[in-house]
């Protein structure tokens, strides 16, 4: 358990999973979705899941050069999990004040 909440406790990244569990998503899609994360935020963010396994970064050279971002299978091994997740917060934990 400390090792999951290590990398999905963080602020944004059960969400950056969830937006990618849709369809991989360039850098900019993400900031979109996500809605208040700074552009450094994202940037360590993705950087970290990158690292944990969970998500795969591809280059296309282009031109114009694009980066893609999508769950690698680690990644989408875990969004069940997080849609339970989000089913016992929404039924069980109070609305925000």
């Amino acid at each position: 358990m400390v090792r999951a909440f290590d990398v999905l406790g963080k602020r944004w990244n059960g969400m950056i999973l969830s937006v990618l569990a849709n369809d991989p998503a360039a850098f900019s899609e993400l900031r979109r979705a996500l809605g208040s994360i700074s552009d450094s935020m994202l940037s360590d963010r993705l950087a970290e899941l990158t690292s944990a396994g969970l998500v795969e970064r591809s280059v296309d050279a282009g031109p114009p050069v694009s980066v893609c971002y999508t769950l690698s299978e680690a990644g989408r091994a875990v969004v069940p999990a997080l849609k339970l997740l989000a089913g016992w917060a929404r039924d069980s934990l109070s609305p925000r004040a």
